[in-house]
């Protein structure tokens, strides 16, 4: 039989959302904590402010395609990583998204309208008025793989140009892209 997971977070956790559905995992005495979408704020701002709990830094925040991962019931995931610096301890919060339509290349639009016309299945409640360093890890996670970040001050692309139509790491985008390079314009030094 499995031993329990422990970790200092649960008990208040529990205790302050009692209401809420919260699936805990561990690996590699890495301990994850399933958060619904709709409660990532409230719980982050729980974690920063418990007096006893503290965690004051949101050292990585990434996202995950699992599309044809064996076993998978949703398709993204947003993975937050958090640290009490104080009392030097990490959790690990993860929000699953499913999109509610096509995710294939060349369907995303543009930057500024992407609050209006953006997939409402890839839209989270961004953590940046928790720990203003969510900023430019929230980006990268839109501009690779479309998930938006409602609330953001300043959602764009980073890596990738505004009308570049798609999310490079999603799965199903194709390994040698979508034309990107045969129809990229080559500047030399005679022509600059």
């Amino acid at each position: 039989m499995p031993d329990a997971v422990q970790h200092r977070a649960f008990t208040p956790l529990k205790a302050e959302f009692p209401d809420v559905r919260l699936l805990v995992g561990q690996f590699r005495d890495m301990t994850t904590v399933v958060v619904p979408r709709e409660k990532i704020v409230a719980v982050c701002t729980f974690l920063r402010d418990d007096a006893v709990l503290g965690y004051n830094m949101l050292f990585e925040l990434n996202g995950v395609d699992y599309l044809n991962y064996p076993g998978a019931e949703h398709r993204f995931a947003v993975n937050y990583g958090l640290l009490s610096i104080p009392k030097n301890n990490r959790l690990w919060l993860k929000v699953f998204l499913d999109p509610s339509g096509p995710t294939a290349p060349g369907c995303a639009p543009r930057d500024e309208e992407i609050f209006e016309k953006g997939d409402g299945g890839l839209k989270i409640d961004s953590v940046y008025g928790v720990w203003p360093s969510a900023d430019w890890m929230e980006r990268e996670a839109y501009d690779m793989f479309g998930i938006i970040f409602v609330g953001h001050p300043d959602l764009r692309r980073i890596l990738t140009w505004s009308s570049f139509g798609s999310y490079p790491l999603r799965k199903d985008y194709p390994l040698r892209g979508v034309g990107e390079r045969e129809n990229y314009k080559i500047v030399t030094r005679d022509s600059a």
